[in-house]
């Protein structure tokens, strides 16, 4: 028998309250195990219990993550997820729903997918698994994959323009973007939660290692010893700071940014740009996009929170809207204005 005082007292969780019982099989040492950890520590932060949680996925090492997750999931097909989403959300909008997907999955053949879930706003949290190669299928070029890779379908080097995945989620105009690295547990731990707070869809590129096929594929910004120099931790309202001694920090020549370092009286923080990450204009989050190495740090953290209203939400007022508006009569919808018989 549950008490009154049982019935109002909140549910409180612990990640392993979201491990399933399967084997997670991945490669020893893959960056996903740290993903896995980071999801799991963040829903039992925020406190949603896991028959409200759905996860959606497509084809690729990512997309076994449904497998281990004690929530709802769907393992779907190679770049659909978010439209199995997009009508899961729809259907059930109590729901929280997650699409886990890699570079490939979602950027080749779920490219279409992709931007069109993101330019709609719909309520979804993307994960987005960045390894920069195809990793199931035994380590192909990817479309992130640098020019120049060379690959077992690439084997003297890959001639493709790779994609920028922040760039494209600016040109959608996403309402929420974020990008962690795998091996960065606090910054993780920061956009999954921001993510999870977001109305509408929230972007996560998580820059991940893969041991196998692709080792050290952030090498150049992810170790300990380069970090602080290679990256740059954006914080809301705060001068963009970085360097191992914050010593560095980034300012903007009209819309040109420019690495300047502090020292001898000439610069200081009051001179840096100030992150403003709920700038309805996408113009500065595509500057933070196009920041890569080895010219400037790489940003880290939430690069654009802006509030629109999510699409799903849209969907089911304007349906609610047309049922009170009026009863439709279905056999006439179906005749149409001007029905005609074949005699």
């Amino acid at each position: 028998m549950v008490t009154n005082t049982e019935a109002a007292s909140p549910r409180t969780f612990k990640p392993k309250d979201f491990a399933s019982n399967q084997e997670v099989r991945w490669c020893p040492g893959c960056g996903d195990y740290a993903i896995l950890a980071g999801v799991q520590r963040a829903l039992a932060k925020q406190g949603v219990p896991p028959e409200r949680v759905a996860f959606i996925s497509g084809i690729g090492c990512s997309s076994r993550f449904p497998y281990y997750m004690e929530t709802y999931g769907f393992h779907t097909i190679h770049g659909r997820a978010p439209a199995v989403a997009t009508g899961l959300k729809i259907a059930r909008p109590d729901m929280q729903v997650w699409v886990m997907t890699g570079d490939g999955d979602a950027l080749s053949i779920g490219g279409n997918h992709f931007v069109h879930v993101l330019r709609r706003n719909v309520d979804l949290r993307i994960v987005l698994f960045n390894n920069r190669i195809y990793g199931l299928t035994k380590g192909q070029y990817s479309p992130t994959s640098e020019i120049g890779k060379k690959t077992k379908s690439s084997p003297q080097g890959s001639l493709d323009h790779p994609f920028n995945p922040i760039s494209v989620a600016v040109g959608a105009e996403a309402s929420f973007i974020a990008r962690t690295i795998d091996v960065d547990a606090l910054v993780m731990q920061e956009v999954l939660a921001a993510a999870t707070a977001h109305r509408g869809a929230a972007l996560i590129e998580v820059l991940q290692n893969c041991n196998i096929f692709n080792d050290g594929a952030w090498a150049d910004i992810s170790g300990k010893d380069v970090r602080p120099d290679r990256t740059i931790h954006l914080v809301d309202g705060q001068p963009m700071v970085f360097g191992a001694q914050r010593d560095r920090g980034i300012r903007l020549v009209g819309l040109r940014p420019e690495v300047v370092k502090f020292g001898g009286g000439r610069l200081g923080e009051a001179d840096l740009w100030v992150h403003d990450a709920s700038d309805p204009d996408p113009t500065r989050a595509f500057l933070l996009s196009r920041m890569i190495g080895p010219d400037f740090p790489v940003p880290v953290g939430v690069l654009r929170r802006i509030e629109r209203p999510a699409y799903d939400a849209l969907v089911n007022e304007q349906v609610a809207n047309q049922q009170q508006a009026q009863k439709a009569d279905l056999q006439a919808l179906l005749d149409g204005k001007r029905p005609w018989v074949v005699a």
